[in-house]
């Protein structure tokens, strides 16, 4: 041992002990509230890495797969497709026709649910005993899976001959009508039953939002002589406007993604008459085994799921900073 290497050393030994107070004093310096957000954090961890897992991976393997040719009817031709998947879909005419009968389904599924479900909160106000009766009742249809829905309507509701809607239509004096063996029927059919089991979350909304407006304002209106018409459309409305909005968008979205209830109600038939896109997709992923291809069109309808979501979250932005 040399005597020059004792310094080094001895500063060593100085440096390493005055960087273990720095740490000391440092994990000793941290304020109650970052310790509290370092055991969040260590809490939330494990959480965060399962969602992660169970939602992130098999959307970015969804997004993969569609960029594939993964066809098991045709193994030997599987491979690294590009964009010949969203080639094909383009000038695919079933893709149209399923995205033409995706947007009748939702637009005419969300309009029908806020037009009824307003109707009915505007006449369940003017009941001031018994709508926690009406609160229950209108919860029941929303606690049911939508494939228990969709069997309700086709054995019970819908059935030729014995359904209930088709002896309500006979006692009206017409004839009896192929619900979900017509083209035309059948699509009426499905709006009816999506309308069925989700009218109530947009009635139940709208009530929460009628009760919390203030009476005053009714009643400076009534001494101003402004008749029901007048007093909703420049009272009621602009005031329940974020809940309407919000109704709007929510349902729109599950409209979009609706497969249970349709599936269980008609698999898409008579022919592709309830062939909307999610049904479309799971046709061509589950039973022609074309996976790529059926991957690209799930893409597709996240895709337009997500644009009609942000135009619809853009508007409501735009009213509330005006």
């Amino acid at each position: 041992m040399g005597v020059g290497t004792l310094p080094r050393r001895e500063g060593a030994r100085i440096e390493g002990a005055t960087g273990s107070a720095s740490a000391v004093a440092g994990r000793h310096s941290r304020t109650p509230f970052q310790k509290e957000e370092i055991f969040a954090a260590f809490l939330a961890g494990p959480a965060l890495l399962v969602l992660v897992v169970t939602t992130t991976f098999p959307l970015v393997y969804l997004i993969w797969n569609s960029f594939q040719n993964i066809n098991l009817a045709m193994p030997f031709m599987n491979g690294f497709a590009g964009l010949d998947n969203y080639t094909q879909m383009i000038a695919d005419g079933n893709f149209w026709h399923s995205l033409e009968l995706t947007a009748i389904y939702a637009i005419s599924s969300v309009l029908l649910q806020v037009v009824i479900g307003l109707g009915l909160a505007l006449l369940v106000m003017q009941i001031p005993r018994g709508q926690g009766v009406f609160r229950i009742v209108a919860i029941l249809p929303i606690v049911l899976a939508p494939v228990v829905v969709g069997l309700f309507w086709r054995t019970l509701m819908l059935a030729p001959n014995f359904g209930i809607v088709d002896f309500a239509v006979k006692a009206l004096g017409f004839g009896a009508v192929n619900w979900l063996g017509a083209p035309a029927p059948a699509l009426i059919s499905v709006i009816m039953i999506h309308t069925w089991q989700w009218t109530p979350f947009a009635f139940l909304v709208f009530l929460a939002s009628l009760a919390s407006l203030p009476p005053d304002v009714y009643e400076a209106a009534r001494i101003d002589r402004a008749g029901p018409v007048q007093r909703f459309i420049h009272i009621t409305l602009p005031l329940i406007r974020p809940a309407l909005v919000i109704v709007v968008i929510m349902r729109s979205m599950i409209a979009l993604s609706a497969f249970a209830a349709i599936f269980a109600a008609t698999r898409g038939g008579p022919g592709t008459a309830t062939e909307i896109l999610n049904l479309y997709a799971y046709r061509t992923s589950f039973v022609e085994l074309n996976f790529g291809y059926g991957s690209a069109l799930a893409v597709a309808l996240l895709v337009i799921t997500l644009a009609v979501s942000g135009v619809l979250f853009a508007l409501r932005t735009a009213r509330v900073s005006q």
